[in-house]
């Protein structure tokens, strides 16, 4: 069993940066893929990004691609979404999530453990 708590969201204008952290508990951290996802109001969650287990693969959407970086620190069991250049339409609820697969991937079904979510708005 894995818990995921994320933290670091908050109210931000348009070009400005926030770091979200998601802490995990347990001890096998470093075997999951971690990803992000996202959901605005009356939308359906949507992938943002994802890392391997390792780190050495990332899959980002084309929407977030060039402005966010996810990385991890599995000494830390923390994986982190570093979000630059905000616009407004990256507010959402943002939810991490671990996949027992060691493989990052864009599929939601994929991952067995999400944390609440941290809400992130942006504004214009």
């Amino acid at each position: 069993q894995v818990q995921l708590v994320e933290s670091g969201g908050g109210l931000v204008q348009a070009g400005g940066s926030l770091r979200l952290s998601c802490a995990a508990s347990g001890r096998t951290f470093s075997r999951y893929a971690m990803g992000w996802f996202r959901q605005a109001p009356g939308k359906e969650r949507e992938f943002v990004t994802a890392i391997s287990s390792s780190a050495g693969m990332t899959l980002y959407a084309d929407s977030v691609k060039g402005r966010f970086t996810i990385s991890r620190d599995n000494a830390k069991n923390t994986v982190y979404l570093q979000m630059d250049s905000l616009k407004p339409e990256d507010t959402a609820v943002y939810y991490c999530a671990a996949d027992r697969a060691m493989m990052a991937t864009t599929l939601a079904r994929s991952y067995d453990y999400w944390g609440q979510g941290t809400q992130v708005t942006v504004s214009s």
